[in-house]
């Protein structure tokens, strides 16, 4: 098992509720452990299109024995599941979940990025990763 960090963020509607139905999903996962959940900042829209809503973020510690791509793709299922539709880039979204680091891989394809390459410039980010290190 792997120890990784995700990133969990909402910006419309009931982020609060949006965030919570993550976290659920992500824990009923087979091969993923939450050990350790943030309690949810908020932040303002970082980039994007003018008139964002706020958003709510936290972070997971999480063990896992999914690999850093099948990860990703059942993430990408939970927030498609909770109706996640990408518009533009940076736009709004009723869920966005992150891979923040895997253990202590790197990783730079054309699909995943872990570091995840704007952790460091985002407080919405390490604010709530510090939380569960």
């Amino acid at each position: 098992m792997v120890i990784c960090y995700l990133g969990v963020g909402s910006n419309l509607g009931n982020r609060g509720r949006n965030i919570k139905l993550a976290v659920k999903k992500i824990s009923t996962l087979k091969g993923i452990k939450i050990i350790k959940k943030s309690k949810m900042f908020e932040s303002l829209p970082c980039g994007g299109p003018a008139g964002q809503p706020n958003y709510l973020n936290a972070a997971l510690r999480i063990k896992t024995n999914l690999s850093p791509l099948n990860l990703l793709k059942k993430l990408k299922k939970i927030e498609n599941d909770l109706g996640r539709v990408t518009t533009v880039r940076f736009g709004p979204r009723i869920m966005d979940l992150d891979i923040l680091l895997y253990g202590d891989r790197l990783i730079r394809d054309k699909v995943l990025t872990i570091p995840h390459p704007r952790m460091f410039n985002r407080d919405f980010v390490i604010k709530p990763l510090i939380e569960v290190l």
